[in-house]
């Protein structure tokens, strides 16, 4: 499905060579300023200008088409749209019969029967994520008084971050990168015991997100390798509030009152410059696959802001469930 949330639910559409991408989000309160300049930070930190992302340039313009009258939500459903203007599709007609590898092309051929839009990926793209990050900015204006954040700390495995990826680009390949993002001011209690803890529900999302292969919360899989006398983070007041945080601010899938504190894996992307083996579809034997387009050497220098807009939806929702008395 394509639909996430309880309260906050957000419907994602579109695919990356389509005429538009978007987001609907029923649930959204009334009466909340919203405008096309809104958006204007979020999406312009999405943007490929730094050295090793994808020379594809979109203007990335939002255009709000339901949901908003004189300039305040009100209370139907939201809908953003964003157009694709800059598509070379016949970059990517070889693809049907050649598939990339660690790429959806295969999979979302049998998927759909073979009826899919495999253009630069179809609705598999990364390109998807623009409309995640636009219901981010949707999600923050429901959570006063909590900051978020979200940096990329290492590429290829390295902290020196900008070096890994002129290596990769001189290389012709790609590589993956480490994404922290931390929450504060959550109020205490947030969350499901299961099946909607607060870990749960960050995790769903950010596996919608392309690339995403791993998450860890707070120590995460040092925890592993630790003992509970170190592991344990005492408790210092009624707040929740504790000394050490290596339960990453949620105890029981609940909000502890610490700072919630998230690690995302990013896994290189698919398309690259070097020669790889696939599948013919057509022979059904191995053949050589050359990628042709435009890519990102490290798509994980453009993720931290849509890792911290899913944080943000799924924190919307905890926080409209609070408000009704849900949780």
């Amino acid at each position: 499905m394509n639909s996430f949330g309880r309260l906050f639910r957000t419907h994602l559409f579109g695919e990356s060579h389509g005429p538009s991408i978007g987001i609907t989000i029923d649930g959204c309160p009334p009466g909340i300023s919203l405008s096309a300049d809104d958006f204007g930070e979020d999406l312009g930190r999405r943007k490929p200008v730094a050295k090793g992302t994808t020379p594809r340039k979109e203007e990335d313009k939002p255009e709000i088409i339901s949901g908003i009258f004189n300039g305040y939500t009100t209370g139907a459903p939201l809908t953003i749209v964003f157009a694709n203007k800059n598509v070379r599709s016949a970059d990517y007609s070889h693809l049907a019969d050649k598939p990339r590898p660690g790429h959806a092309d295969l999979v979302a051929n049998k998927r759909f029967l073979g009826f899919n839009d495999p253009r630069g990926g179809g609705h598999f793209s990364g390109r998807l994520t623009l409309a995640l990050v636009a219901a981010g900015v949707v999600a923050k204006k429901l959570l006063t008084g909590i900051t978020l954040s979200a940096k990329l700390i290492e590429a290829g495995g390295r902290p020196d971050i900008e070096p890994a990826v002129s290596e990769a680009l001189e290389e012709g390949d790609s590589i993956g990168g480490l994404i922290e993002c931390r929450a504060q001011h959550i109020p205490l209690g947030w969350g499901e015991p299961f099946f909607d803890s607060v870990e749960s529900v960050i995790s769903h999302l950010a596996f919608a997100v392309p690339a995403v292969k791993g998450i860890e919360f707070g120590s995460g899989f040092a925890a592993a390798g630790m003992k509970g006398s170190e592991h344990n983070d005492p408790i210092t007041s009624k707040s929740g509030k504790t000394s050490t945080n290596n339960a990453g601010g949620i105890t029981g899938g609940l909000t502890n009152g610490n700072e919630l504190v998230f690690r995302i894996a990013i896994k290189p992307a698919s398309s690259i410059g070097k020669p790889q083996k696939t599948l013919n579809m057509k022979t059904n034997k191995e053949d050589i696959l050359e990628v042709k387009g435009r890519h990102d050497a490290c798509i994980a220098l453009r993720a931290p802001v849509v890792i911290e807009a899913i944080t943000a939806v799924a924190l919307a929702d905890f926080s409209l469930m609070a408000k009704a008395g849900c949780i």
